[in-house]
């Protein structure tokens, strides 16, 4: 065979395999869709403080391992338990002015009470002395004396029932439902509520991340202080949007890290999301912008979807760990196709 001969066959073989390896590609992006941008991700909880204040005491390291309830840090507690003392005082002393209240009304009920005898005493006077008057019995001047009295008793008796009625509503409700009592009662609850506050503590179970506290800094009402990275963690993948048609919750798939190549961890697809950023558009009161582009085939549109794992033992894994991800068809034959194809990635990721 000449050297023409031998260089014809072999660019015949490459053909050969280049159109067996498009072909392949093609079938395996149809019926065994894989994708290497796929990674690792926890749900990573902002720790802020609710009050502010110097820190007094901090409970943890950085990555440690903590509990839903456990304490991170402390903040001087001691200017928000002078305000709980304040507001007890406060409560003890709306307490005692309403006791001084009951006692007032009392005296001005007994003020009333007085008026009352007082006026019914000046009227039946002054009907006498009227009748008197009517005989001759007694001048015009002591008749006016008695009427003018009767009506000065009469007002008395008046502005006595409004001083009692203005000490009734001052009063309000009598026992706890009283309206400065429960006032006086919001206040301290808030103010131990503020004391409460100053002990941070773990809303969940997770990790302690990013710690950069020092004993005697300044914590300040919603600023980050910490990172708690919980120890749930979810895998999400990036497929072409063709790769998901038929795609459900609980389809089988296998999962390889690049931090264990060639070792395969089974999982379930959970959800898939319902759009991506891509397709989401302000309305701003501008015209529509369309994407040019001057590529004959454009790029494929991806959408992510997530997976739980089913092995517990991964839960260590750090939040932002790459992985490639196989989608596993129902066929058999395929399924096993599948897991050679997605060995053989993640060696080549491990290597590269």
């Amino acid at each position: 065979m000449t050297p023409d001969q031998q260089f014809a066959r072999l660019v015949k073989i490459a053909m050969v395999g280049f159109a067996l390896v498009f072909g392949y590609f093609i079938f395996a992006d149809a019926l065994m869709p894989l994708t290497p941008q796929a990674m690792v991700t926890r749900v990573v909880t902002k720790v802020t403080p609710q009050i502010s204040g110097k820190i007094q005491t901090i409970a943890v390291t950085n990555n440690q391992v903590v509990g839903k309830g456990d304490l991170l840090f402390q903040v001087d507690p001691a200017p928000y338990e002078l305000a709980v003392s304040q507001a007890k005082l406060a409560l003890e002393q709306v307490r005692q002015d309403n006791a001084e209240l009951d006692a007032s009304i009392i005296a001005a009920q007994a003020d009333v009470n007085g008026s009352a005898t007082t006026a019914k005493q000046k009227q039946r006077e002054a009907k006498r002395l009227d009748a008197l008057y009517a005989t001759n019995g007694v001048s015009q001047q002591q008749k006016d004396q008695a009427d003018s009295d009767a009506a000065a008793a009469e007002a008395n008796l008046l502005a006595a029932n409004a001083r009692l009625e203005k000490l009734r509503v001052s009063r309000g409700h009598f026992g706890e439902s009283n309206l400065r009592v429960r006032q006086a009662k919001n206040a301290l609850e808030q103010a131990e509520l503020n004391l409460s506050y100053t002990q941070i503590r773990a809303d969940q179970d997770g990790v302690v991340t990013n710690l950069q506290l020092e004993v005697g800094s300044f914590a300040a009402v919603g600023q980050p202080l910490l990172a708690l990275v919980s120890e749930k963690l979810d895998v999400i993948a990036d497929f072409r949007e063709k790769s998901l048609r038929g795609v459900e919750s609980a389809a089988p798939a296998l999962v390889a890290f690049d931090g264990e190549p060639g070792r395969l961890y089974r999982a379930q697809v959970s959800s898939v999301d319902a759009g991506v950023s891509a397709g989401q558009f302000d309305a701003n009161g501008r015209l529509a912008a369309p994407q040019e582009s001057d590529r004959w085939v454009r790029d494929a549109q991806r959408l992510r979807l997530h997976l739980s794992l089913d092995d517990s033992e991964l839960s260590g894994l750090p939040a932002g760990a790459r992985a490639t991800v196989q989608l596993l068809p129902e066929n058999g034959l395929l399924s096993m196709l599948a897991k050679v194809q997605i060995k053989f990635i993640s060696l080549l990721h491990y290597i590269y």
